[in-house]
């Protein structure tokens, strides 16, 4: 059974959606060029008219439409999302990444957005397990002049395609710094970037959104992972 929410359509989202659903029963293969020329408006204008009627696109109204399967609310498509990352976590990468910040005497956190407001909270959890000098920089030139020979870098993005972090990294390995990237995405960019890269999940959010509209949220819960291990493995030896 298909479920409409009409609420939202005016005059003309209903007109669209009306007659999409008279063509998408007989030809479930349609494509949103072809339905647009059937109801005698841009392409946008189709995709719109469904997303107000409750689907996430265009294709997913017309599976539902073929296969009568109503779509996960985002809500809980996250959920199923992240279920499936905790059932493949690598708790190797959680060992990895803090033996590497036990090696060093200094810290310099850095992302963008969102990933800056994970980058503090980690900054502040490591302040209460580590001996390091800890700090989140708030921008790329502050970055830089906290780095020399004793400093970690560790950069925190979602993706990795809001903006590069090529330079960052690069003026960082001059100082004598490491570079870490951590992104939630595997970006064949950043493995180029930086000295060690960890990607935490196979598992991507909808490619429809924004780098900053994307949930942190494995970015949580794997930064929570590593300050356990931190505690657990006590301080680093000095020299």
């Amino acid at each position: 059974m298909l479920n409409l929410d009409t609420t939202k359509l005016n005059p003309v989202d209903q007109r669209i959606v009306d007659q999409l659903l008279t063509e998408g029963k007989r030809n479930p293969s349609l494509r949103i060029r072809e339905a647009a020329e059937i109801c005698g408006c841009s392409m946008s204008q189709v995709s719109r008219a469904v997303r107000k009627a409750g689907f996430s696109g265009y294709k997913d109204f017309l599976h539902v439409l073929s296969t009568g399967e109503q779509p996960l609310k985002p809500a809980l498509a996250e959920l199923e999302r992240l279920k499936k990352v905790i059932d493949d976590f690598d708790i190797a990468a959680v060992d990895e990444f803090a033996r590497l910040i036990q090696r060093h005497q200094k810290i310099t956190l850095f992302g963008y957005g969102p990933s800056l407001i994970c980058a503090r909270y980690f900054e502040y959890k490591l302040h209460l397990c580590s001996s390091a000098f800890v700090t989140t920089a708030p921008d790329e030139q502050s970055a830089r002049s906290l780095l020399d020979a004793t400093s970690l870098l560790i950069i925190l993005t979602t993706t990795g395609q809001f903006r590069s972090f090529g330079d960052l990294a690069l003026d960082a390995r001059a100082n004598g710094a490491d570079v870490v990237i951590v992104s939630e995405e595997f970006n064949p960019q950043l493995l180029e970037t930086s000295s060690h890269y960890l990607v935490l999940s196979d598992h991507k959010q909808p490619d429809a959104l924004e780098p900053y509209e994307k949930t942190r949220t494995v970015f949580f819960i794997f930064l929570e992972e590593v300050i356990s291990r931190l505690r657990q493995l006590g301080p680093a030896a000095k020299g």
